[in-house]
């Protein structure tokens, strides 16, 4: 089954391969031209890479949670915030102790 996924991956970049080289007689040599040019090349060379590789069972992805930080939802102390500046936008505006 993987194989044709990623014979429809190679379908699909050659037809954008297409479609950039058509935009690129347009636009010419402008940089976001060569950074699609070069974003297309890499499609391709990462499903030579992965079609290359061996898929990992699905019982083995994505199983290990212990890394996962649980933020809770409730409000912050108000007084943790006292006399921290927002960075980026001026300082503290609120009121001053």
């Amino acid at each position: 089954m993987a194989t044709t996924e990623i014979a429809e991956l190679r379908r699909s970049i050659s037809h954008l391969r297409q479609c950039v080289g058509t935009l690129r007689k347009r636009y010419g040599d402008a940089p976001a031209m060569r950074r699609l040019v070069n974003d297309v090349e890499r499609l391709g060379i990462d499903v030579d890479e992965l079609e290359g590789a061996h898929p990992v069972p699905l019982q083995h992805r994505d199983t290990d949670r212990s890394d996962v930080v649980v933020v809770p939802d409730t409000p912050y102390d108000e007084s943790l915030w006292a006399g921290a500046d927002d960075e980026g936008v001026g300082g503290y505006h609120g009121e001053r102790s």
